[in-house]
């Protein structure tokens, strides 16, 4: 795996909605629409509730597994085949934990800030203490 030498745009907050067209999907992820097409054939992970004439409706999981999947290809550099076993792996894992796969990605990442901040705090305890 090899990461992109070109750092990740920064992707703006998810609004708080239930429903997100794929137009709005593609501009939250940074990822084109017909990119998200394909995405879905490729993972079962990634199903938009269809509607009326068709239309792709993604829900605020989906978002979240669009951008975890955009990360493992475009950041971390895997393949889909990679990257499809990676997200099977996160669902087991989140299985195992009895959570959602998307709260086990949440959950990671607050694991990751608090480890961030007590380191913090420590460098500022070690700062403050006399030598």
């Amino acid at each position: 795996m090899k990461p992109s030498a070109e750092p990740s745009p920064v992707l703006p907050e998810i609004p708080a909605k239930r429903y997100f067209a794929i137009g709005e999907v593609s501009e939250l992820c940074a990822v084109k629409p017909h990119v998200l097409r394909y995405w879905e054939q490729e993972f079962p992970q990634l199903k938009p509730v269809k509607r009326r004439g068709n239309r792709r409706y993604y829900q605020q999981e989906d978002v979240q597994v669009v951008r975890r999947i955009r990360s493992l290809l475009y950041d971390q550099g895997f393949t889909i085949t990679g990257a499809r076993q990676k997200l099977r792996e996160l669902r087991n894992e989140a299985a195992a934990n009895d959570e959602t796969p998307a709260a086990a990605l949440s959950a990671r990442e607050r694991k990751k800030q608090t480890l961030q901040q007590i380191r913090g705090e420590l460098e500022q305890l070690l700062e403050r203490w006399p030598t």
